[in-house]
């Protein structure tokens, strides 16, 4: 068997498949369409300010490290972590803020502050969270999504009940104060769906949360790229940027037999996409698509998001790091996002100023921030929209804060809908992959192996395990994994 290998795609999961597949001894190939290397995680600079464009929060250090330890080697070993603390803080009004302390004895008595009694609840919430984050991370997550029977053994008929309930159901059964409610069903977001569609189980994204705390690579999200990218070198990965798959091509056995890269045909016998699942089906003769247009459209997909790189010429005050902002009503806005799809009437936010930790990222004096809305995927996007929802959101965050920000906007860059579309490939614009419902969890997603063509694979968060950074990694391993399975 000729051992090589193209990787469409350059993003997270495609650079961990990468290296697994070079240390088996492959010659592989990565193809980005783009000039510069990281999929979604890419860099912005200008007049002295980095922005990471895409995910900016660093969360299950312990996904990071065993996946650098896969190769003998370390986060250490190519960039440095702080622990932020507070972890992130949360606006629910004017002056009324909670910050999430890096110390979970801290987070306790501010829950018991917050609602008498609430700390007993919370930490026999958060023992059943760690039980299911050990239980996911050391086991289930690591699953190809071949077989239902992967999910079944001694640990999780155990806990069964938990994927037949859900979040919102086991936060709210106890805990009876809105602010920490949300401040419980916040990590689900990462996830792409609503606390009430998500399955109890995903209840370790809290211990991911309070137990493992937040972290920032120095220099921002983009070292953890530059650090894969220097792994998989080392590997013998070769790289190739501006080079745009726009078919993959098979013979009369349906099995791949070449890309057409700018034009140009190059043979290849075995092809692992991280692209957009769906955008990769397109490449293909229509007969050998596994998933119709309808099979998408009927999907939940994770939101879009409207996003703003802002250059401030000046410190921004009463925020940290991360800091979110719910204000507004979260139901609404999650209606408006999945049930009845349009631009929101008032909408949660996001913030962060990695400059407040990270010096590297803005002069001294000055402020990079990253602002975020969470909107539906596919919905009109036009600069006339973005611009007002940027005045819509400065106006809060100034009253919020208490502060003068927008005359100091020296510059600022967005991204939405489209961008994600043309930048991506992304199907509707969605930022962040297929929602983690009950219906689209492990072998219910869309599988790993094409079932139509030969030596065509698939990895991201679009598969197995689903959205986020360390899924990603963890979906570049079992897609290596499952391709050495079926070549050996």
């Amino acid at each position: 068997m000729d051992r090589k290998i193209h990787i469409i795609g350059s993003g997270f999961s495609a650079l961990a498949a990468s290296c697994y597949m070079a240390k088996e001894g492959y010659k592989v190939t990565v193809l980005e369409k783009n000039n510069t290397l990281g999929g979604r995680a890419r860099q912005y600079k200008k007049d002295g300010f980095t922005f990471d464009l895409g995910p900016s929060w660093y969360w299950m250090p312990d996904v990071f490290e065993r996946f650098f330890a896969d190769f003998g080697k370390k986060p250490s070993d190519y960039y440095t972590l702080d622990k932020l603390n507070p972890g992130y803080e949360v606006y629910f009004g004017e002056n009324s803020s909670l910050k999430i302390s890096e110390n979970l004895d801290d987070i306790y008595k501010m829950f018991e502050q917050e609602e008498k009694g609430s700390a007993k609840h919370l930490q026999t919430f958060l023992d059943s969270a760690k039980a299911n984050y050990e239980t996911a991370i050391l086991d289930l997550v690591y699953k190809p999504g071949v077989s239902p029977l992967e999910l079944v053994n001694t640990t999780t008929i155990a806990r069964v009940t938990q994927f037949f309930s859900t979040i919102r159901k086991q936060v709210r059964k106890n805990i009876k104060s809105p602010k920490l409610i949300q401040i419980l069903e916040f990590p689900v977001l990462f996830l792409g769906a609503k606390p009430n569609n998500t399955p109890a189980f995903y209840n370790f994204m809290n211990y991911a949360d309070f137990g493992l705390g937040t972290w920032h690579p120095r220099g921002g999200m983009y070292k953890v790229i530059e650090a894969m990218v220097s792994l998989a070198t080392s590997l013998g990965v070769n790289f190739k940027v501006n080079a745009n798959v726009k078919k993959i091509i098979t013979n009369k056995n349906k099995t791949v037999s070449g890309l057409l890269v700018n034009g140009q045909e190059i043979k290849t016998n075995l092809v692992l996409s991280g692209a957009d699942y769906h955008h990769t089906e397109t490449l293909l003769d229509e007969s050998l698509r596994q998933y119709s247009a309808s099979y998408w459209s009927k999907k939940t997909f994770a939101p879009s998001s409207l996003l703003f790189y802002v250059g401030f010429d000046k410190k921004i005050e009463n925020v940290s790091h991360h800091t979110l902002f719910f204000d507004s009503d979260f139901d609404a806005h999650a209606k408006e996002i999945y049930d009845n799809p349009k631009w929101p009437t008032d909408p949660l936010f996001y913030a962060n100023f990695t400059s407040i930790t990270d010096k590297t990222s803005a002069p001294q004096g000055k402020e990079a921030g990253f602002f975020l809305i969470p909107i539906a995927p596919g919905i009109e996007d036009t600069e006339e929209l973005r611009e007002a929802y940027f005045h819509k959101i400065l106006d809060r965050f100034e009253k919020l804060t208490n502060q003068e920000v927008k005359k100091y906007v020296i510059f600022k860059k967005s991204f939405c809908v489209k961008d994600f579309e043309q930048e991506y490939n992304s199907y509707k614009g969605n930022a962040y992959g297929m929602a983690n419902t009950l219906l689209q969890t492990a072998f219910l997603r869309p599988k790993i192996k094409s079932s139509k063509v030969n030596n065509l694979y698939f990895t991201g968060q679009l598969t197995v395990p689903g959205p986020g950074v360390p899924p990603a990694l963890i979906s570049g391993k079992i897609a290596s994994e499952l391709i050495i399975k079926k070549q050996h």
